[in-house]
């Protein structure tokens, strides 16, 4: 769990409280193997617009995905004079 914590956000695990018996329980971490995958990826709107899909009735078009942290959100009950953790602060660095 330690591994997995750190590979995801370096240094965190020991930022935090460590999970105890009944989180630990609760918590499964897989792993699987893809043996094999499929991606279409380009830039741009649809190129079929004259063609016979473009006569159906149904939309279509371009869902960007962007990949990219936010700022960070205090939780609402943290006390005052909390610093935001250092690996947080390298996260969105």
């Amino acid at each position: 769990m330690r591994a997995f914590t750190d590979k995801l956000l370096p240094g965190r695990w020991d930022e935090v409280r460590s999970p105890d018996r009944k989180e630990l329980k609760a918590t499964t971490i897989i792993a699987m193997e893809i043996s094999e995958a499929a991606v279409k990826a380009r830039s741009g709107p649809p190129s079929d617009d004259d063609s016979p899909d473009a006569e159906l009735d149904a939309w279509a078009g371009v869902v960007p995905i962007r990949t990219a942290y936010g700022t960070p959100e205090p939780s609402p009950g943290l006390r005052d004079g909390i610093a935001m953790s250092a690996a947080v602060e390298r996260l969105i660095a």
